[in-house]
């Protein structure tokens, strides 16, 4: 059974640093790209993060360059993304997807499977 499992959303305060996981089961983890999105308030999702499986090597939005690191745990087949000096604006659904392609890119479709989304709220 294919499941991408989120946790770690909450409410936070503006500056606080919150830790997102999520647990990765039924799909082949071989070499694909694993990428964290979005999706703010009344708006579509967006890309955050995408992890090259084969390298590790991380690719971020400039939203989350400086503030957001991405990274996994093999052994756990999960990944992870560090938030911190979280901004009001970061107020988002936040969800983790696979993609086969080990190349995919930052489009909503390169991505075949998806999480439910953990909500994070940032307060001032």
């Amino acid at each position: 059974q294919v499941q991408l499992v989120e946790s770690g959303g909450g409410l936070a305060q503006a500056g606080d640093s919150l830790r997102l996981s999520c647990v990765v089961s039924g799909l082949p983890m071989d070499n694909p790209s694993m990428a964290w999105f979005r999706r703010l308030p009344g708006k579509d999702r967006e890309f955050v993060t995408i992890m090259r499986w084969s390298t590790g090597y991380v690719y971020y939005a400039d939203s989350a360059k400086g503030r957001f690191t991405m990274s996994r745990d093999d052994a756990r087949n999960t990944i992870y993304l560090q938030m911190n000096s979280l901004k009001l604006e970061d107020t988002a659904e936040y969800f983790c997807a696979y993609s086969s392609n080990p190349y995919a890119g930052p489009q909503i479709s390169h991505y075949s499977s998806w999480g439910q989304g953990t909500q994070v709220t940032v307060s001032s």
